[in-house]
């Protein structure tokens, strides 16, 4: 065997065991029993320890340059560009601190949960504060003398830096603060009332589920606090959540994570438990779920689909025709929480975040002061009052489990979806009469094509440029946003 074939199948074995940890994760935030959080915790540990270990095996550095000479082709090359990223950034990181930060988070996403239910901030500041330090540990060994948030955003979103996203969404907060004060004061939108049974909310989200292209063979949805998407290949689930009262949430949770979760499942099986089987970045994943939940799934042509799917399923529920439903599907809103927000505020939640934990991460904000922060940035934003911390600083799962970096990429995934929306429709001029007929399934199919397919075999932002003919900016989305809502809220 060549260099290039020892390297990769010692690399499927790892990557094989990283598939493992995540089911571990996904089985701690759906059906592990509460009082399993301890012996978990070690687990998780251990597990770490061995991927640490195999990720800065010596022979992997000797590997890579005898397989780099070989000159293995483009995808080769992908591979081995993906595998030497790792490779180099794991090292940086000492196994000691690898496991403490792995087993400290199996804990602290408990404890954050427990706090949560309580709404008690106090009763987490401590486990925040150790969890920043152990982050920020991280990040100094893996910036190298660099800026320490410009290295942990690189975990999630590689080649971006904080600077170039502070300037994008810079552009981006003017024009939906004055689209947001311009719709909150006109007309309501109608809401839907009634008892929706959590069985037939089930039942309907897994036909939507595989509407979307979820293949139900390959994945399952179960309920959790906070949904998630995990998993790659031939097992990929995904989670979502419910209330008797509303089941918008648990219709546009669910196409949200089978965004993520149809990435995965689309990557080329050649890929499979290699570094490219995988979604490139975040931020590319977050576009595929946001344009499958909102361009997709809340256009006027698929919500006058999903009313008659709702009439079916529940009978009247107080919204009188497909326009007042796709009025209520995309009403500007007062609330607290991110993953309920209309696509105008979603991103002032997330420029919000950005800033707060870039504070967090610098030492300007001291954990235990993240509370009185956050009520007051929000009130400065939103203009009123947060009521309690499970409606503010405790309601995202993120820094519970040290995701410090992430949340910018989901302002990112927005832009990368208003550029790959529009050259879809350019694409697929009929697209508004196949998704009346509940049909995406040319939707999906370009984006397949285009995007999915590649796993990680190009750089994010040279995807989304191959895929949309031009490098992204904020332009397409604020022009989707504008559009939209400006004739749903008109002057």
């Amino acid at each position: 065997m060549s260099a290039f074939d020892d390297l990769m199948a010692y690399q499927r074995r790892t990557e094989a065991l990283a598939q493992i940890a995540g089911r571990l994760s996904w089985d701690r935030e759906t059906v592990m029993p509460r009082g399993a959080a301890a012996q978990r915790s070690e687990e998780a540990g251990a597990l770490s320890e061995v991927l640490h270990a195999r990720r800065t095996d010596p022979r992997i550095g000797d590997w890579l340059e005898a397989a780099e000479a070989e000159e293995p082709g483009e995808v080769g090359l992908a591979q081995l560009r993906h595998i030497r990223r790792s490779y180099e950034r794991t090292q940086r990181v000492p196994c000691d601190l690898a496991t403490r930060i792995s087993s400290f988070t199996a804990l602290s996403q408990g404890r954050w949960a427990e706090a949560r239910e309580a709404d008690d901030f106090a009763a987490f500041a401590p486990v925040l504060s150790e969890m920043v330090a152990l982050r920020r540990e991280e990040g100094a060994a893996l910036a190298d003398g660099g800026d320490i948030y410009d290295a942990m955003l690189d975990d999630y979103e590689p080649g971006a830096k904080a600077a170039d996203l502070d300037a994008m969404f810079g552009a981006l907060r003017p024009g939906l603060i004055a689209l947001r004060e311009a719709a909150l004061g006109r007309m309501p939108a109608p809401k839907v009332s009634g008892r929706f049974d959590i069985g037939a909310q089930m039942e309907l989200t897994r036909r939507i589920a595989e509407v979307c292209g979820y293949d139900m063979t390959r994945g399952r949805i179960d309920v959790a606090v906070h949904p998630f998407s995990s998993g790659s290949g031939s097992d990929v689930r995904i989670t979502t959540r419910t209330s008797e009262d509303e089941p918008f949430n648990c219709i546009y949770s669910t196409m949200h994570e089978a965004g993520h979760a149809i990435y995965e499942q689309s990557i080329d099986p050649d890929y499979a438990l290699t570094p490219l089987g995988s979604g490139v970045s975040m931020g590319v994943h977050e576009s595929q779920s946001r344009i499958v939940e909102n361009q997709l799934g809340r256009s006027r042509a698929f919500t006058g689909w999903l009313y008659g799917q709702l009439r079916d399923a529940f009978g009247d529920f107080g919204i009188d025709g497909p326009d007042a439903f796709y009025a209520a599907a995309n009403s500007l809103h007062r609330g607290y929480i991110r993953t309920e927000a209309d696509e105008v505020q979603y991103n002032l939640h997330i420029l919000m975040r950005f800033d707060l934990e870039r504070a967090l991460v610098s030492g300007d904000l001291a954990p235990e002061d993240l509370e009185e922060a956050w009520n007051a940035r929000f009130l400065r934003d939103f203009g009123y009052e947060v009521p309690r911390a499970s409606q503010g600083c405790l309601q995202d799962v993120h820094w519970s489990v040290g995701l410090f970096g992430y949340f910018p990429t989901y302002s990112l995934g927005n832009v990368y979806a208003g550029c790959l929306a529009e050259a879809l429709r350019r694409a697929v001029p009929d697209l508004d009469a196949q998704l009346a007929k509940g049909d995406m399934s040319a939707a999906m199919a370009w984006l397949r094509e285009n995007v999915q397919r590649h796993g990680g075999l190009y750089a994010p932002r040279d995807l989304i440029t191959r895929a949309c003919g031009e490098a992204p900016s904020e332009a397409p989305l604020m022009r989707y946003l504008e559009e939209k809502f400006g004739a749903l809220y008109p002057a």
